[in-house]
């Protein structure tokens, strides 16, 4: 297969750098003011989701899909308060994870332009300012 038809799952070659990324995100959100009052106090279950979401969208198992469903990640968002800062936190302690896990081209650039993109579409609040 040729590279550019890899799967981002492919490329990392198991799923221990997803694990990785989520560990290393999900600890970075705990030290987080803005983005962990949004979590619940146990970061276990959000973890694990996250963890098959990634897995699964970058071409792994389909774990998610077999366990929760379609990912309707608009629908399941909606209840927490993202507006522009919350969406630059989230998408900063992301792009910082990839780079701390050591995640390398050309899947680094993959995985990024997707958070940035998906960040950005989950945006569900105006900043208070605008309001």
């Amino acid at each position: 297969m040729a590279n550019n038809m890899q799967s981002v799952y492919d490329m990392l070659g198991s799923e221990e750098p997803f694990r990785k990324l989520v560990n290393t995100f999900y600890g970075k959100v705990e030290q987080d003011d803005v983005l962990r009052p949004m979590f619940p106090d146990d970061l276990e279950e959000g973890k694990y989701w996250q963890f098959l979401f990634l897995l699964q969208f970058f071409g792994g198992p389909t774990r998610y899909m077999q366990e929760r469903g379609h990912p309707r990640l608009r629908m399941r968002h909606f209840p927490f308060p993202i507006n522009q800062e919350a969406r630059d936190h989230w998408l900063d302690h992301m792009l910082t994870s990839i780079d701390d896990v050591g995640i390398e081209e050309p899947a680094r650039t993959i995985m990024r332009d997707y958070f940035i993109k998906s960040s950005t579409f989950l945006i569900n609040r105006a900043d208070e300012s605008n309001e």
